[in-house]
């Protein structure tokens, strides 16, 4: 049972709040929920917080809190079901899921809440049954323009997100009355992987996870059997290899209730009926046997000016994939001194930047993009107060690497195929996108 529940922005702003219990809450509980849940660290496991006498449990998804308040004798896993659960019917009924996403449509994200929970308790998260139920409309912040160049490269080339997405589908609202049902004939299937490595200051690798996941999103009403196919040298476990190709290796997978495995083991094929909406097909891991080699490597090299509490930070960054490759949106978070109260930088090209945090009490080091093949440099130096001793000068914490690499998998996992009945009423257009992205990358300088 549910008593409250919160949507906090990445800045702690109260962005929704349902109180089924009449616990009417003091302008300072959103306040004081977020100092606490911002101090835990982003890649750690949704955790319960004690607050004012009560009990809260959180997920973080797209730089939002979400939050429930709950008795002590609930289980917690429901919960965490439930928000997660939540943060994808808002994708599916807003078509994202940000900030400015969930200011432009509080009304549908509060009636979708009055149907999802009654008096605090769960009554259903069903796309297909709330679709009977909810009567407005997602308001597009963006919507799609033939005159927004957004996907045009330089001197008009197409870019991978205009090969991939022309319609602009991915970031439509999956049910919506605005749209005619002939346009929203579109099956859109994501392989995401995301990354979790540890190297250490000698550059040799200490870890490398991934936790891989097949997502579906369909907006085909009324969608017959889908078939996946899975690269023929998928192979789970120990199990013998398959194919005549590099062998894809996965430790564990799991997959959803809905999805028929009777031609797995034989052919890789998936088969599931999706509803309207996400669904997440299969979920895989991999465990210090990657079959690629890493996507970066980070050479740093730490030194005091003699006779100074300068601190000279040196950072060669390489990335290692193919030459028709490139990773966007890279950062990289590199922890200062305490004491620290200047940087000056030094970098390789006029499209990065750097910023000293000093709340972070690190610099964020970030790169537009990067091609595969490439390599660049950046000096920092580091001002630090003259009372800072030597060995806690040079004593830092791992640096953290950030990035998204589009069209590509770590696992080397390929998607052969997605079909359709052939006898159906209308064309259908099916789409496979792929995404490696860190979720936790980092290097130690010590």
């Amino acid at each position: 049972m549910i008593s409250q529940l919160f949507i906090l922005s990445s800045k702690g702003d109260l962005l929704i709040h349902k109180d089924y219990r009449g616990c009417s809450a003091h302008s300072n509980v959103a306040d004081g929920l977020y100092l606490k849940l911002s101090s835990v660290p982003s890649d750690q496991a949704p955790v319960v917080t004690e607050h004012d006498g009560c009990h809260y449990i959180h997920v973080r998804n797209q730089g939002l809190f979400f939050v429930v308040s709950l008795s002590p004798s609930d289980s917690p896993f429901m919960y965490i079901e439930l928000l997660n659960r939540l943060a994808s019917l808002i994708k599916d009924y807003c078509g994202d899921l940000s900030e400015a996403v969930v200011r432009l449509n509080f009304a549908l994200i509060y009636e979708l809440l009055d149907e999802v929970l009654d008096y605090g308790y769960i009554q259903t998260t069903s796309t297909e049954m709330l679709k009977n139920f909810i009567q407005s409309d997602a308001v597009v912040s963006k919507p799609f323009s033939l005159l927004d160049m957004s996907s045009v490269g330089l001197f008009g080339a197409e870019t991978q997100q205009s090969k991939v997405a022309p319609s602009s589908a991915s970031s439509r609202p999956v049910l919506s009355s605005r749209h005619q049902q002939g346009e929203q004939n579109e099956i859109f299937l994501d392989v995401t992987e995301r990354m979790t490595v540890a190297i250490g200051p000698n550059g040799s690798l200490l870890k490398a996870d991934v936790q891989g996941e097949l997502r579906l999103k369909n907006f085909y009403a009324n969608c017959p059997e889908l078939r996946i196919g899975l690269s023929e040298e998928f192979c789970v476990g120990g199990s013998e290899i398959r194919g005549y190709g590099c062998a894809v290796r996965v430790d564990g997978c799991q997959f959803h209730e809905s999805v028929k495995l009777d031609e797995f083991e034989s052919n890789r094929i998936l088969k599931v009926v999706p509803p309207q909406g996400e669904l997440t097909v299969m979920q895989y891991q991999i465990s210090d046997s990657l079959s690629t080699t890493l996507p970066f490597h980070l050479f740093p090299s730490l030194e005091r000016e003699p006779g100074s509490s300068r601190l000279r930070m040196y950072l060669k960054l390489h990335c290692d994939l193919s030459p028709k490759s490139q990773a966007i949106n890279v950062r990289i978070q590199i922890p200062v001194p305490k004491g620290t109260s200047s940087v000056s930088q030094e970098l390789s090209s006029p499209d990065q930047s750097a910023e000293l945090l000093p709340s972070l009490q690190s610099l964020a080091w970030s790169i537009p993009r990067i091609r595969g093949g490439t390599q660049l440099s950046a000096l920092f130096k580091v001002d630090t107060s003259a009372s800072v001793s030597l060995p806690s000068l040079l004593d830092l914490p791992p640096l953290n690497l950030s990035f998204q690499i589009p069209s590509i998998t770590c696992s080397g996992l390929q998607i052969r195929f997605l079909r359709l009945p052939s006898e159906r009423l209308c064309p259908v257009h099916t789409w496979v996108r792929y995404l490696t992205q860190s979720d936790s990358y980092s290097v130690r300088l010590r």
